[in-house]
């Protein structure tokens, strides 16, 4: 099926999400001449509650998978460049796997990292690793490892604010507040999606819509099937400057069984962060998105700020805790000075959603971050454009599709790489605390 011709230059275009993937296209538009882009989000990036923004973020190329591996390598290399090198902490990255079988996922990266030019050390018995990385602090009888020097950090709120600020150089438009809140997408005969109608009442016509809303998605489009919202802890403690002095050579680490990784202290505030990239917590929110019946399902709220409150499930709290004791056992009883809910865009495999809609004319998507999306941002918008403007491979096109309803049965749990309990839905009592 031939895919929609791109807009002319000239053409109004409204990207809904001023997120890694909204901020990326916006962008890549305006480097190849798209003179009319607005951006609409419902706070000024860094969004305060979205998934692109906090303390870090991990910045690795290790990947099970072949296409992400060479994006990653892409990425990372643009880290190191002059736009982002500020921001970017290339202190090694060390993967934990309990037995020395390791985790499955550990495996493919193995694979896959050999196949595109060796960079990753592997160790089957991870103390071996103590050797090669003196300071690391994690306990490592009985488990495997592997540790990639290239890998680090990057400063996520600090770079998203450099890029949405660059967007604004470039002459992209940034609406934020009422009037950047999407309410709505507007339909015409069709059907096709004609612009947005906003939290105010009023609206906003495009030619192209592109929908990078990435947790919130389903509030304006249902596509459950292709893509839903997941909640993942985030904790932070407080160190003191000769503690964290103490931690600062160390590399980001990951324990993949538990999916739980550490952060080195943050230069300048000295807070140690810890989260856990697993299957998360599922929440009952009631979405209307206009055009299907109102439903109950798994989003953040769409009008208030889900940051606004430091609330985490006590089971996440000691899951954080347990990583801790393995990876920092000398803070891990530490209080926490704060906790957070960072919001996923899961898809069945992992892959994101970067595609028109095959139903609606005039509506892209560039969504579905899985968790991994904001390592890519040196060069995400660049592939988001090549498939916008039709010059990216068909491989890519197919892997980054939106998925037809009757895909349901191809749906999987993500990539492999995510470790911890299975999804939860919290309990009312734990929704009333959001």
């Amino acid at each position: 099926m031939p895919h929609p011709s791109p807009p002319a230059k000239t053409d109004c275009i409204i990207i809904v999400g001023a997120g890694v993937f909204g901020l990326t296209t916006a962008l890549e538009l305006a480097a190849r001449g798209y003179s009319n882009v607005s951006v609409l989000d419902r706070f000024v990036p860094p969004v305060v509650d979205g998934s692109s923004v906090d303390l870090s973020r991990i910045i690795r190329f290790d990947y099970g998978d072949t296409q992400y591996g060479v994006m990653a390598r892409e990425a990372v290399a643009g880290w190191a460049a002059a736009e982002h090198a500020a921001h970017y902490h290339q202190c090694g990255f060390v993967m934990l796997n309990e037995g020395a079988g390791g985790f499955a996922y550990t495996r493919r990266c193995l694979d896959v990292d050999a196949a595109l030019g060796r960079t990753i050390e592997a160790y089957p018995d991870a103390a071996a690793l103590r050797a090669r990385v003196p300071c690391m602090p994690a306990k490592l009888d009985g488990l495997s490892a592997f540790y990639n020097p290239k890998g680090g950090w990057a400063d996520a709120a600090a770079s998203i604010a450099q890029l949405a600020g660059r967007c604004s150089q470039a002459g992209v438009s940034l609406v934020c507040g009422r009037r950047g809140t999407v309410h709505r997408l507007v339909y015409e005969d069709g059907p096709r999606v004609a612009g947005v109608q906003l939290l105010d009442g009023s609206r906003m016509r495009a030619s192209l819509v592109v929908l990078a809303a990435g947790a919130w998605t389903n509030h304006l489009l249902r596509v459950t099937h292709a893509s839903s919202a997941s909640a993942h802890p985030v904790g932070c403690i407080q160190l003191t400057a000769d503690e964290a002095a103490t931690l600062r050579d160390m590399p980001v680490m990951i324990h993949s069984n538990k999916g739980v990784f550490v952060f080195p202290p943050t230069p300048g505030t000295n807070i140690l962060k810890v989260a856990r990239h697993g299957y998360g917590y599922a929440t009952a929110e009631t979405v209307d998105d206009g055009r299907a019946p109102p439903t109950v399902l798994s989003c953040p709220r769409r009008d208030g700020n889900n940051a606004r409150n430091s609330f985490m499930p006590d089971d996440a709290q000691q899951g954080l805790r347990d990583g801790l004791r393995d990876l920092v056992p000398e803070f891990a009883e530490r209080p926490w000075s704060r906790l957070r809910l960072c919001w996923y865009s899961d898809t069945p495999e992992g892959d994101f959603i970067v595609d028109n809609h095959p139903q609606i004319a005039g509506l892209f998507l560039a969504t579905g971050g899985s968790g991994h999306g904001f390592k890519f941002l040196p060069v995400l918008g660049r592939y988001i454009v090549d498939c916008l403007e039709n010059k990216a491979p068909e491989s890519l096109r197919y892997k980054w599709r939106m998925r037809p309803e009757s895909d349901v049965s191809e749906i999987r749990v993500g990539d492999g790489s995510r470790g911890g309990p299975p999804l939860r839905t919290l309990t009312a009592l734990e929704q009333s605390k959001l």
